[in-house]
């Protein structure tokens, strides 16, 4: 009787944490407020109150600047981080990773590794396998990051050796990565209001922001985040393999700017599943935050609130509704340097 009554008690509590349940708790209803439309349409009011008369050139640390599309507004910030790869040999580790090469499979470099063919270099003695081992190791040392990245990339066994494409960012200069997020007006065929980047640089991290005063400065806003790569540049995003890389290319195409996006991408929503994904409720970006970092954000404004947000900004004449736009795509960024760090640290 008594293990029941635990137990009902422990349902209960958990039910009163939905707001569907029929005696939610003062948690739950607060969480629900805080998440509805009507929370959002009163706090978007409150921005406009408070920022009445302000200009965009109040926002800290704002300055316009020029670029051969016209003029545009970067928002950049300066903080302190602990961010350190420390060197793990990842050449050598390749080494040991048999399946690297064609047509070994996971079965096949057991059975070699259990004749005593421990690593490829092992293999340049094999009758069957001598060639392309002696040709893959004649190359990699060679290799660029790039090119190693879509060596994992394209290895069909990519999902049992995710880890190696971490382990791997030990061979890159840390300034190379580009932690990157976009804020758009909707999924497809939409202007991107807003682009952020950070960079390490020593022990600060710099993020830079790209907004979008009007809509026609677009190409501006988007060039002036190019300026930001070149040919060893690593974008670090989170769904942007899916999303962000290809939507500003299709972007790019709209308003004819040329430019060279096909860098190495470190997509970490992917990681972060293949690690991650046991330990959390989900892994959404905020998720993660919360639940590794103890990080919970204060007046954040979700996606899809955005493009109203903008509109009205737009419409308005006000700054408000922009101004927590542009610091949730601030966190955004800066969190995916401490989830990548986090997740090598991990696999290492």
């Amino acid at each position: 009787m008594t293990d029941y009554s635990e137990h009902e008690m422990y349902l209960r509590k958990v039910l009163s944490n939905s707001i569907g349940s029929l005696n939610p708790s003062e948690e739950a209803k607060k969480t629900a407020r805080k998440y509805s439309n009507s929370y959002f349409k009163d706090y978007k009011q409150k921005l406009l109150n408070d920022y009445d008369g302000k200009k965009l050139e109040d926002i800290e640390n704002s300055k316009i600047i020029s670029t051969s599309y016209g003029d545009t507004l970067r928002v950049t910030h300066k903080e302190k981080i602990d961010f350190e790869i420390h060197d793990n040999n990842f050449k050598n580790q390749i080494n040991n990773n048999l399946k690297l090469l064609p047509k070994i499979g996971i079965k096949t470099e057991e059975n070699l590794k259990n004749k005593g063919y421990d690593t490829i270099e092992s293999l340049k003695n094999h009758d069957k396998y001598c060639d392309i081992a002696s040709s893959f190791l004649d190359k990699i040392d060679d290799l660029s990051f790039a090119e190693i990245i879509e060596i994992l990339d394209c290895n069909k066994y990519t999902k049992k050796c995710r880890n190696n494409v971490l382990k791997s960012i030990s061979l890159t200069d840390r300034e190379n990565f580009k932690f990157m997020d976009i804020e758009t007006l909707g999924l497809s065929n939409v202007p991107i209001i807003l682009i952020g980047v950070a960079e390490l640089r020593h022990d600060k991290i710099i993020s830079t922001q790209y907004f979008l005063r009007e809509i026609y400065e677009e190409p501006a806003v988007i060039e002036a985040y190019l300026s930001h790569l070149d040919d060893d540049s690593v974008h670090v995003t989170f769904n942007g393999k899916s999303f962000d890389v290809p939507f500003i290319k299709n972007r790019c195409l709209y308003n004819r700017v040329d430019a060279n996006l096909d860098l190495p991408h470190l997509d970490l929503m992917y990681f972060a599943k293949n690690l991650w994904k046991g330990r959390l409720p989900n892994c959404q970006l905020q998720t993660i935050e919360k639940e590794l970092f103890g990080i919970e954000r204060e007046g954040d404004v979700p996606g899809q609130y955005i493009p109203d947000y903008y509109n009205t900004y737009l419409n308005e004449k006000n700054i408000g509704p922009i101004v927590p736009i542009i610091e949730h795509n601030r966190q955004d960024i800066v969190s995916l340097a401490s989830f990548l760090e986090k997740m090598y640290g991990e696999v290492n």
